[in-house]
This record gives C-alpha cells, sequence and structure tokens, in this order.
C-alpha cells in the first residue's frame, strides 16, 4: 500500500465529499497518521469508509464521521475536551492537536494502555487517560468546552448536557437500531441548550448507557 496516497485519497474521497472543508480539521486527519491506532490485522483498512472491529464490541468510525464532528465541534486550541469512549484513541491523539488538553475515558483498561502507548510514540502529551464507567457514579471536578461521545445512546441524558462549560459543545449519536441521529448540542446559558441535527448514523452503542424501558402490554 502507498500509505501517502491511501492517506490523501480517504480525505479527498471521503471526507471532502461530505462537506468537511475546514481547514484545520483536514490538515490534523492528515498530519495524526490513522494506520498507526488502526489494529494489527486491520492495517489494510486502515484508510477505508468503514467501520473497523476493536475488540469488546467496538469499533473505530469512519473517517468521514470523525471529520464532520470535529467540524461541528469548532474546537479552538484553548478548549479543555471531555472524550467518552477512548477507542483506537485516533480521534484522542485529533482532539489533543485541535484543542488544550483531553480527559478521555473508557470502561476497558486494554484501550486506555493501548492509547498511552500509542499517543506516547506520537509524542502527545496533553491527553490524560482514565479507565472508568461514566455511568457509574462518575465524578468531575470540572466542566468542559467540548465533549465527545463516541458510542451511541438511546436516550438522550441530561449527564452530558450538566458537564459543560457555557458555550460548550456536545456531540452525541442518539436512537436505536436502524435510526440514529448524530448532534451537536450547544450550552447556551446555565439552564438552556440548542440542538443541531447533523446526519442520521448507525455506531455501536454506549456500554452501561440507559436503555428505554420495554413496553408492557
Amino acid at each position: 500500500m502507498d500509505i501517502e496516497q491511501a492517506r490523501f485519497n480517504m480525505i479527498e474521497q471521503q471526507i471532502r465529499p461530505w462537506e468537511v472543508l475546514e481547514p484545520t480539521v483536514l490538515e490534523a486527519m492528515s498530519s495524526i497518521p490513522r494506520e498507526v491506532f488502526v489494529p494489527e490485522n486491520f492495517k489494510q483498512l486502515a484508510f477505508s469508509d468503514t467501520q473497523i472491529p476493536l475488540g469488546h464490541d467496538e469499533v473505530m468510525l469512519e473517517p468521514r464521521i470523525i471529520g464532520r464532528l470535529l467540524q461541528a465541534l469548532n474546537i479552538s486550541q484553548n478548549d479543555d475536551i471531555l472524550e467518552i469512549g477512548t477507542g483506537s484513541a485516533w480521534l484522542t491523539a485529533l482532539l489533543a492537536k485541535l484543542g488544550h488538553h483531553v480527559w478521555s475515558i473508557d470502561r476497558e483498561i486494554s484501550f486506555t494502555r493501548q492509547a498511552e502507548s500509542k499517543l506516547n510514540q506520537l509524542c502527545i502529551e496533553n491527553v490524560t487517560l482514565e479507565t472508568a464507567d461514566i455511568f457509574d457514579n462518575y465524578q468531575s471536578q470540572t466542566q468542559y468546552d467540548v465533549i465527545v461521545v463516541t458510542g451511541s445512546i438511546p436516550l438522550s441524558t441530561s449527564l452530558f448536557q450538566e458537564l459543560l462549560k457555557i458555550n460548550g459543545r456536545l456531540f452525541v449519536v442518539t436512537g436505536s437500531t436502524p435510526l440514529m441521529e448524530a448532534q451537536c448540542i450547544t450550552r447556551t446559558s446555565a439552564e438552556t441548550w440548542t440542538t443541531e441535527n447533523l446526519f442520521e448514523t448507525h455506531i455501536p452503542m454506549l456500554k452501561g448507557a440507559p436503555e428505554p424501558e420495554a413496553f408492557v402490554f
């Protein structure tokens, strides 16, 4: 594989056609090597427009989805970012390049350890990794400018919205198979939020997410 040609094709044939045109996002996606974060047995799919299995029923999302969410969040170099679901850590690295500092949480310690190794390999230092369950009485001592939830949740929850600063932005995918909506939610005041629907998609559910109660006749 000609890696640089494949990377160029990923940007030009997958990401730009999905209306991702923000120069800082495109530069980050070109410069942070996606192939470093892909599992060894799926290296041939590193630049493909497909979800890549990571183990533990998790996936690496398509590049075009990553591009759209990064563009929607409009990240600045002063932004403190919370990522829920470290996964492969490619998105973690992209967030770190665009923002000030990233706190990334994952339930699986193997993902945390792999992320630490790969981020160290690329000398990315503005990331704090933690193995934890966001839904298990997780206590945050701060609020964030940006929050990214990398798995879907069937029901909207105020948990993530309350962790936003005023003018903070949240990316989340809500709904159940086959109808899921990617959204960017902005906190406009202490008590108000606005929601922008970005696109329809389908991604694995975030483990531990609250599920709707079954209808009983």
